[in-house]
């Protein structure tokens, strides 16, 4: 059973004046989790350590709203309508050219300027059997917004188990055909000190395969190149800092890791119940022991290492956050898939429902949750 209900509590307001909530979700494990209604930010995960060594912070956030408002990194964000890349932001749909707002290198990122990472979400607790804490967060998306056709209404649903692992459930549906592609944009640190950075971390990421990008971010055409023998090659663990600066073309064009895996059995196109979780990674801290395994129903997992964050803002302690402070695992459908038609669909439709689930999990807690 969890510890206890989600409960909110005030967190300032919008830079409209909206008041801002901030929910907070405990599990018998000693994990908890606190989720903004700003974003639908991820704002606090404090996880133990093995045998019962005390919890720390293992994501990035901000102390207020008004960083989130104008910080530009999407720390703990869900990211939409589309999360990652459209080629110069557009994109043809049932013979329908659409144009979305660029806000990078011309192309559209993370759904535009005014994307789903700065509006206010609603939120409402969920009565589960298993009595697990949840907590769900709605929004209104309408025809039109930053170019996307159709109203979109998104929901997502962080639940906090007993065993500390952290699910978010993704639901939408549309009154017309339109692309979406959700995530989460969580910087994770398992070491709970942002100055130490991620670099000894090691990462595993199960997938065979990835995808090479242009100057701008976005997937050079043709088919996903093979890890093998790369410095894209995480199949087995190994440190995040291994090779990151070596003189690598596709290395050069991120300024180190940003690039989306293939992950290994792919999963099913949108709007047909992708229900079906695989391992997407692991990632491990040498120095406390955590360790974090992601599963999801996703096809893909852009790995981001924080190389843009640059020391402009601080965390809740007032800890600068510099380059690879932490590390983005985000589980979603490919960069540009509205203009690649031999990527899986993104394309949503009025007679079906997205339904998305990853699961954040601790392994080094199952002994501690039993």
């Amino acid at each position: 059973m969890s510890f206890a209900a989600p409960f909110p509590a005030p967190f300032g307001a919008t830079p409209s004046g909206l008041p801002v909530e901030r929910w907070t979700l405990r599990s018998a494990s000693g994990v908890e989790a606190a989720v903004l209604t700003y974003g639908a930010v991820l704002h606090s995960l404090r996880v133990p350590g093995p045998e019962r060594r005390p919890p720390a912070e293992v994501v990035l956030s901000l102390p207020d709203v008004k960083h989130y408002a104008t910080h530009g990194a999407y720390l703990g964000a869900v990211v939409g309508r589309f999360a990652n890349r459209i080629a110069a932001g557009t994109f043809t749909l049932d013979g329908t050219r659409h144009h979305i707002p660029g806000n990078d290198r011309g192309n559209s990122l993370h759904g535009g300027a005014d994307g789903f990472d700065r509006r206010l979400w609603r939120a409402e607790p969920c009565e589960r059997p298993d009595g697990a804490a949840s907590v769900r967060l709605s929004l209104d998306s309408p025809h039109g917004d930053q170019g996307f056709p159709g109203s979109l209404q998104v929901s997502v649903t962080y639940t906090l188990a007993s065993d500390g692992s952290l699910t978010l459930d993704y639901h939408a549906v549309t009154d017309r055909p339109t692309p979406v592609n959700l995530t989460h944009h969580a910087y994770f640190n398992l070491s709970g000190n942002p100055d130490r950075g991620v670099l000894d971390h090691l990462l595993t990421v199960d997938a065979a395969a990835y995808l090479p990008i242009d100057e701008t971010g976005l997937p050079l055409p043709g088919a996903p190149a093979p890890v093998a023998g790369s410095p894209f090659d995480f199949t087995r663990a190994r440190r995040i800092g291994a090779r990151i600066a070596d003189t690598d073309e596709q290395l050069a064009r991120a300024g180190g890791y940003d690039h989306c895996w293939v992950l290994d059995d792919r999963g099913r196109p949108c709007g047909e119940g992708r229900s079906g979780l695989r391992r997407a990674a692991r990632l491990e801290d040498p120095g406390s022991g955590r360790v974090l395994e992601v599963h999801t129903s996703e096809p893909g997992l852009q790995v981001y290492a924080g190389q843009q964050l640059d020391g402009g803002f601080g965390d809740l302690l007032g800890r600068r956050l510099g380059a690879h402070s932490g590390l983005c695992l985000e589980t979603q459908h490919f960069p540009d898939s509205p203009n690649r038609p031999d990527y899986p669909s993104t394309v949503l439709r009025p007679d079906q429902a997205l339904r998305s689930r990853t699961v954040l999990g601790f392994p080094h807690l199952t002994a501690v949750a039993r």
